[in-house]
């Protein structure tokens, strides 16, 4: 018997850049079709511009429906088309979840308050009051500290960034759901972001 191992010839440009032929379908909520309506030229000119893809929006089953095309030539472009819009119908603003198409390494993280602790009825609404803050001062200090960009839609928390910075934010918002005071965040915050800017 032949132990040897396998000697396989080195694989060509054309086999590593093949694009598997794909779709996608994401839905959109109620409060969300307008906006999108108001946006789809925004939406729609970079999926079919710069990533290729074929993009249609199915009114009846309300979701957008994307797809590769004979031209479309990185492979993972219709992963990050898909993500970019499912950032849109959750919520985010156009010119934010633009970053999902135009780097690899940002991502979407959602979760729920009752993940973190279970609430119930105004100690719930306090929570959120919390995390927003007066005039969501306090969701823009989160922001702007951990270079993220935060969504609140009800109980569910959407966070779009880097792993790190993600992160970050996510540890400031979990600390406000667990009942800390708004100051005792900045300062944890201001101390990492501090340390953030050391290590670059």
């Amino acid at each position: 018997m032949d132990s040897s191992k396998p000697n396989f010839a080195p694989a060509g440009a054309s086999e590593t850049k093949t694009v598997v032929k794909g779709h996608r379908k994401i839905p959109v909520p109620q409060h969300r079709l307008s906006p999108l309506k108001r946006h789809w030229l925004e939406i729609y000119s970079p999926l079919v511009e710069h990533m290729k893809l074929q993009v249609r929006m199915n009114v009846k089953a309300r979701a957008v429906e994307l797809r590769t095309s004979p031209s479309t030539d990185d492979t993972s472009a219709l992963q990050k088309g898909a993500d970019f819009v499912r950032a849109f119908a959750l919520g985010f603003e156009v010119q934010d979840a633009m970053a999902l198409l135009r780097l690899d390494d940002i991502f979407l993280e959602s979760f729920e308050i009752k993940d973190v602790k279970t609430l119930h009825g105004d100690h719930l609404a306090r929570a959120i009051g919390r995390i927003a803050g007066r005039d969501g001062k306090t969701k823009f200090t989160i922001e702007n500290a951990s270079k993220t960009r935060i969504v609140l839609a009800d109980t569910k928390i959407h966070i779009l960034g880097s792993f790190q910075n993600t992160k970050i934010a996510r540890d400031a918002v979990c600390n406000l759901i667990l009942g800390s005071p708004p100051g005792k965040v900045y300062a944890s915050l201001r101390t990492v972001a501090a340390r953030m800017k050391e290590r670059f």
